[in-house]
């Protein structure tokens, strides 16, 4: 719980699911939907510190399958689709006709979907490090040809420690299917633990000295490395090119694009194509910088977007 929450709760979905959500800031100020990462990530600690409280009236909740949402790790009724759901259901708990929608990475992939699916809602988008969710994402992320790997080819090596013959996207894939479907609780946390430590071994370009990999596994890391998993096994539950060819229904929607140069999680390239296919938005490509919001450069992009929304 953010330690400006003043209110939360637990959102009935009517499928076995519960979704955890807190409210943060000035109850009468700029409604915003925080949409974290991932999938499984849950609310990352301070996320309201990109916001003025005194203005905004920060929403945030945790995802199926994640965080304080119950039942944890559920992968039953856990699709793009039933996201998309939940946040329409708690926009309409909440009382709330139109909010903006915040959200990174994994995050941009649902609040643009958010976005197409009910634009009358959405009153303005600010997305950091774009995941379009199309084939060439999940190879650039994982792939042995793909992008990250070859940039970091020693972090990718650990990542597929184990795997018998990792010459291809589909052989990863399958290598991690099988782990995470197994029976054997030790294996599934290991091979989480590998999950989580090549994500974070490529999100940032400046890295604190202080920062130290983490060598066995939490509740936090096995959500997101499962998650992620199973949305990328199912290819997000979304058919290919689905938001840039719905990109037009962004028509009139104000949003503010923030993507690291050096992003190697998410290409630039995706937020390139969305820009140029949505009139009504801002890219700002980061020199300098990677795909986590704990960059300094970004954090500052994502913090200046909020205050120029207000004026």
């Amino acid at each position: 719980m953010s330690r400006e929450c003043y209110q939360h709760g637990l959102l009935s979905c009517g499928d076995g699911h519960q979704v955890y959500y807190e409210l943060s800031g000035n109850p009468n100020g700029v409604p915003v939907l925080f949409i974290h990462g991932g999938p499984g990530a849950g609310l990352s600690a301070g996320y309201t510190r990109f916001f003025d409280l005194k203005v905004y009236h920060v929403i945030g909740f945790d995802q199926r399958g994640c965080g304080r949402s119950l039942p944890y790790l559920s992968l039953t009724h856990n699709t793009t689709e039933n996201i998309l759901a939940d946040i329409t259901r708690l926009r309409e708990h909440l009382g709330i006709r139109q909010w903006m929608l915040f959200g990174g990475s994994w995050g941009t992939t649902l609040a643009l979907l958010a976005a197409i699916k009910e634009p009358s809602t959405v009153s303005g988008l600010i997305l950091r490090g774009i995941f379009l969710a199309r084939e060439e994402d999940f190879q650039w992320f994982l792939a042995p040809d793909g992008g990250a790997a070859q940039i970091y080819p020693d972090a990718y090596q650990r990542f597929i420690d184990g795997i018998a013959n990792p010459t291809s996207f589909a052989a990863v894939l399958a290598n991690y299917s099988n782990v995470f479907l197994s029976a054997d609780d030790t294996q599934r946390q290991q091979a989480a633990l590998r999950w989580y430590q090549w994500e974070e071994a490529i999100a940032r370009v400046h890295t604190s000295a202080l920062r130290v990999q983490p060598d066995s596994p939490n509740p936090a890391m096995l959500s997101l490395a499962v998650l992620e998993w199973h949305y990328i096994v199912n290819r997000c539950f979304i058919a290919e090119n689905e938001i840039l060819a719905n990109a037009h229904r962004l028509a009139g929607i104000p949003g503010r694009i923030i993507h690291g140069r050096c992003d190697t999680v998410c290409k630039p390239q995706g937020a390139h194509v969305l820009h140029q296919l949505w009139p009504n938005s801002d890219l700002h490509l980061i020199d300098g910088a990677g795909h986590s919001s704990a960059e300094p450069a970004i954090a500052k992009a994502l913090r200046d977007a909020t205050q120029q929304f207000i004026l």
